[in-house]
């Protein structure tokens, strides 16, 4: 399906017109393909949420056409975009779908833990909003400085260990951008292949709640979710391309007005973190059809509505709620693919 959609033919050759002889000649310059093979994905950002990326990605792996040429990500989608990145290099799409399987198993087996300084989620109800409340109330009046004053980071240990950051210098790996945000003057900072490292991932997932800032080059950077979430318009960079996809993992809308502390936190962070997404595609917008590309943009989105979704959290990360989160990620990925079909 997805070689339909990136312009290449499946099937039977259909009967065709009589084919106008063209005189060759170095004054005759080639026939121009109707449409551009190749695809592009956005990944956005949004904490566990990006376990709904990972399903997404999971389903379109299933796909034997399913190549993209250029990823981009923010936060979660960075991670995401870089794990796919670094085990298509080294393995194709088996490697992509295992390095994917790994880092979000390691994260459900390290819990909240792999957040940094966060409570441990509890199945219970009460004890979870118990820790809950708590984590809130220490992020609100102490900064990462003052309760974790040695940085520490379970992500970077399970990034370490199950990334090999050298393949996104092979000629195999996709073209990668990550974004973050630069905290001296707030500006986007977008980091492709060869700049792509563990503090340059860390930095885009570094939330400032929760982490301390990371270093590159004297410079101190935080999320990249707050900027470029993600990087859209850094995938037009080159030769034009059939379908570039966008993956929002964070609902940009809600039916109901929040009314919990907890829930009305979440919905200013949903508000707060799809803003640069909607700048960003309204940009690409404009210069598809100002500078006469060809390119298809879409967007794939987490459903709030969907079953099981009605009380989603980018801080909950037990096991049974990402796999909630993938399932709901490869059906929407499924709905995707037969909407977008001939």
């Amino acid at each position: 399906m997805l070689k339909k959609l990136m312009g290449g033919l499946t099937g039977r050759a259909k009967a065709a017109a009589p084919v106008v002889p063209v005189p060759a000649g170095p004054d005759v310059p080639p026939p121009k393909p109707n449409r551009p093979t190749g695809m592009a994905l956005a990944l956005q950002g949004g904490g566990s949420l990006g376990a709904f990326t990972w399903g997404v990605l999971d389903r379109l792996l299933d796909e034997p056409d399913f190549a993209p040429l250029r990823l981009s990500g923010a936060s979660a989608g960075a991670v995401n975009a870089t794990a796919f990145a670094c085990g298509w290099a080294a393995g194709g799409a088996a490697g992509a779908r295992d390095a994917l399987e790994r880092i979000w198993h390691r994260v459900g087996e390290c819990g909240a833990e792999s957040l940094g300084f966060c409570p441990t989620w509890a199945n219970n109800g009460m004890v979870r909003a118990a820790n809950n409340a708590a984590f809130q109330f220490a992020t609100r009046f102490f900064s990462p400085y003052a309760l974790n004053p040695l940085g520490i980071n379970p992500l970077r240990d399970i990034l370490s260990a199950e990334l090999d950051f050298d393949a996104l210098r092979q000629k195999a790996a996709p073209r990668l951008f990550i974004s973050a945000t630069r905290v001296s003057d707030g500006g986007a900072c977008v980091f492709s292949n060869g700049q792509i490292g563990l503090d340059v991932l860390l930095a885009s997932t570094t939330l400032p709640t929760l982490h301390q800032a990371v270093d590159i080059d004297g410079e101190a950077y935080w999320d990249g979710g707050y900027t470029l979430n993600p990087p859209v318009a850094a995938l037009l960079d080159g030769p034009a391309i059939g379908d570039i996809l966008v993956v929002q993992a964070m609902p940009n809308r809600t039916a109901t007005v929040p009314r919990t502390a907890t829930a009305i936190r979440e919905r200013l962070n949903e508000i707060t973190f799809s803003r640069p997404l909607e700048a960003e595609m309204d940009l690409v917008r404009e210069k598809l059809n100002h500078r006469d590309r060809p390119e298809r943009l879409s967007l794939l989105a987490i459903d709030p509505a969907s079953e099981g979704m009605g009380n989603l959290s980018g801080l909950r990360v037990d096991r049974d709620y990402l796999l909630m989160l993938k399932a709901h990620g490869r059906a929407q990925a499924e709905s995707w693919l037969r909407r977008s079909g001939p």
